[in-house]
């Protein structure tokens, strides 16, 4: 499917030519990217580094908010509207506010991208702690296990599909949001070559710049099925009975 869209690409810009500045032809945003293939990939792993380092921060911070609500429920319905709220905020709003606060290096751009990617998470961790079997929940009751041992060993393992899931949501804009901090306050990264490229009118590279950042979202939503084979592989298993 790809292969046929970026055909039709390359066809309809040879028979219409347009101006490269306007729109390049998949030829000339390749080309162009790999006579710049170093810069190109100087600036995309400072990015790469803040989308994992978010990610992995927004998973921590979730898991610890969610297993806080499992065991304190009466603070759910207070505590979760306050998460809507907190994730209504654009942005766009916040990235000026953490570059003066914390300046241009690594943490205001980790922070935006856990803003960016920590609700979602939460709530498919807070679901998933919710779907545990109740019968089963009965038992280990039953049998003498303490709240944190049913959490341990029914409640979280439960809650992990969910989890992966709501990862896997995250991970189609976790990079953006990445990029989107840099744009607003950087020394490097996709975001400053962003604006460096708009600045020089070379619309190939920015071309490529949009193609990087697809490419690594598409990479790291791979992932999570590689993630969900070794922390859940009974997903998996029944996944694959259910078909």
């Amino acid at each position: 499917m790809i292969a046929v869209v970026l055909g039709i690409w390359e066809l309809a810009v040879r028979i219409i030519q347009p101006s490269p500045l306007v729109l390049p032809s998949p030829s000339q945003v390749w080309n162009g990217a790999w006579h710049d293939r170093v810069n190109l990939w100087a600036n995309t792993v400072p990015t790469l580094v803040e989308t994992v380092e978010g990610v992995a921060a927004s998973i921590v911070v979730s898991a610890v908010v969610a297993t806080a609500l499992d065991f304190f429920p009466r603070a759910r319905h207070s505590v979760l509207p306050l998460f809507v709220a907190a994730q209504a905020v654009p942005v766009v709003a916040i990235a000026p506010l953490m570059v003066t606060w914390l300046g241009f290096g690594l943490p205001p751009k980790v922070i935006l991208v856990v803003i960016a990617t920590f609700f979602p998470i939460t709530v498919a961790a807070v679901q998933g702690l919710n779907s545990a079997d109740v019968e089963a929940g009965k038992l280990l009751r039953s049998m003498g296990a303490s709240r944190w041992q049913i959490y341990r060993y029914l409640r979280a393992p439960s809650s992990l599909p969910f989890v992966i899931t709501g990862i896997r949501v995250v991970m189609s804009y976790a990079v953006t949001a990445a990029v989107f901090a840099e744009y607003v306050g950087g020394e490097k990264g996709l975001g400053i070559y962003l604006q460096t490229q708009i600045s020089t009118l070379r619309t190939n590279l920015v071309f490529a710049m949009v193609l990087v950042v697809v490419a690594f979202s598409v990479l790291l939503f791979l992932l999570t099925y590689l993630i969900e084979a070794l922390i859940a592989p009974w997903e998996r298993r029944r996944k694959a009975a259910g078909r």
